[in-house]
């Protein structure tokens, strides 16, 4: 079961979160476990893979406003590098930006 202390041990400023949710810790975890549900980061990453640069940039933008206003740093930091890279267009290799952001996605899941 997903507490706020295995949120806290993972890296996300969970004081932060709750200020957001009103401090209610049911509301952010219910949150939190939608956007584990969530699936947009493989579509993120296939979208990369194509070089839909367009599309990608607008999972990346949703992604990075999902997981920064939860306080998941650890998965919303490389996502952030991610949009700011996609936002320029810029034609370069994601994969250690990708790789980071599901390693620590994977991790999140299996709290």
């Amino acid at each position: 079961m997903l507490t706020i202390a295995d949120l806290r041990e993972f890296g996300a400023d969970v004081d932060e979160a709750l200020v957001r949710c009103m401090n209610r810790e049911d509301f952010y975890l219910m949150l939190v476990k939608k956007a584990i549900a969530d699936n947009r980061l493989s579509l993120l990453e296939t979208q990369i893979n194509e070089k839909n640069y367009d599309d990608a940039f607008e999972t990346a933008h949703t992604l990075k406003g999902m997981y920064t206003n939860l306080s998941l740093t650890p998965v919303s930091e490389p996502v952030c590098r991610i949009t700011e890279l996609l936002r320029e267009k810029t034609d370069t290799d994601y994969s250690a930006l990708l790789t980071e952001a599901k390693s620590q996605f994977e991790i999140l899941r299996s709290i």
